[in-house]
Formats: structure tokens, sequence, C-alpha cells
């Protein structure tokens, strides 16, 4: 699992470091790498819809932040756990889609 990802020179004001929350991860893969609406995404995370949103605008800012500014982007903490995906099958984590 990748848990940072650290640009390859040292901006002139320094390094930084954001931080993005597991459950940020969790968002930004739901929509924006798999393309699924909100609602959808949200029932995946077992949160309300505007939780999602909340989360994904946040996730979104770390991860722009860190791109733009040139700083570490450290995956880490979070309360994320994906619920049960039916009867007899395994318990799913974030980390299964990756």
């Amino acid at each position: 699992m990748v848990d940072a990802f650290v640009p390859n020179k040292i901006p002139p004001w320094g390094r930084g470091e954001s931080i993005l929350s597991f459950e940020g991860l969790e968002a930004i893969k739901l929509s924006d790498h798999q393309g699924l609406d909100q609602i959808t995404a949200a029932n995946m995370m077992n949160v309300s819809r505007q939780t999602f949103g909340r989360i994904l605008a946040e996730a979104r800012a770390v991860v722009a932040d860190a791109l733009v500014m040139g700083k570490i982007l450290r995956i880490q903490g979070g309360h994320f756990e994906m619920p049960p995906w039916g009867r007899g099958r395994r318990r799913r984590g974030w980390h299964d889609g990756f």
C-alpha cells in the first residue's frame, strides 16, 4: 500500500506536508477514479450524501494543496470502514480497490 507521495524536488519555500485521511482517499477513488455519483458513493461508504460531499470536498482541497504547493501528500488517519457486502461474502476495506 502507498502511504505517501513525495515531490522529487523541494520547492523554494521548503517542503511541507498535507494529510489525506483514508475516508478522503476512498471518496476520491469512488467519485473521481470510478466515476460514481455521490448518492451511490455515499451508500458504499455508509454515510449521508451530504457527509460524502463534505469528505470529498475536503479531500480534493488537501490534494490540490499538496500538488500546487509541492508538499508531501501523506495518507493516514480517519475513521472509515466499509460496510459488509452481503451475507457469506468477506468484509471489504478501502484498500481492496487498489
